[in-house]
């Protein structure tokens, strides 16, 4: 009588996890079928994007702003188009792994995919920020030089190179905000940064400027005075 127990019980709990595996089937054949398919279209889009990109030669038109030169710094070579289309290809596989999750009702996983997807934007403007920071680097550094040697100043090299890293640095951390890392020390960088650069101004026209604010003053006296 035990033994005919027993028996039962197995076999109901058999009938049963069959019950549910043949319920879950369609569900699970349909997630595999819009992976597999998502799959395709996210190769087929990364090499129609990455193609067009080599067209439209967005690396020659980076190369002649000099951002070419610092990727090569950090031993990255430049390939924007296979880089955009690496991009285009995850975010696609992971729109369709978000509809496999939905169908498989996983809600968890497809909480955590929302995340990652809803984050990807940032992580393009991010990306935007530092090359125009990068351009405007170096396009203000070539005006300083300019303007500092044309106005036979001297230090043109090094009012330069403050100016690049100035923009530069203001560039990577307007990044690193937009990525949402450390914003609160990051506000508190930029707040010291500029404090910083102030108080820096304001001892070198204090000290470097004071006999040549005297010697204007000194100017204005004596032609004030030889004009009455």
């Amino acid at each position: 009588m035990v033994i005919q127990n027993w028996v039962d019980v197995v076999a109901v709990s058999l009938q049963d996890l069959w019950s549910r595996f043949v319920g879950l089937l369609p569900r699970l054949l349909g997630a595999l079928a819009t992976l597999i398919i998502g799959l395709i279209v996210a190769a087929v889009l990364e090499r129609i994007v990455e193609r067009v990109l080599f067209y439209l030669k967005l690396d020659n038109l980076l190369k002649n702003l000099g951002v070419d030169a610092y990727l090569h710094r950090a031993n990255i070579t430049l390939n924007f188009g296979h880089f955009v289309g690496r991009i285009v290809y995850w975010f696609v596989v992971l729109v369709f792994l978000l509809a496999a999750s939905d169908i498989l009702k996983f809600s968890a996983l497809s909480l955590f995919i929302q995340d990652v997807l809803n984050y990807i934007p940032n992580v393009f403007v991010a990306i935007l920020i530092m090359l125009v920071s990068l351009v405007a680097a170096k396009f203000l550094k070539g005006l300083v030089i300019a303007s500092v040697l044309s106005a036979r100043l001297h230090a043109a090299k090094a009012l330069g190179a403050l100016t690049w890293w100035s923009v530069f640095v203001f560039g990577l951390l307007t990044s690193l905000l937009q990525l949402g890392i450390a914003v609160s020390v990051i506000n508190t960088l930029i707040t010291g940064l500029i404090a910083m650069l102030a108080i820096a101004g304001g001892l070198a026209f204090g000290l470097g400027g004071k006999e040549y604010a005297s010697y204007l003053v000194n100017r204005l006296r004596e032609e004030t005075g030889h004009q009455g």
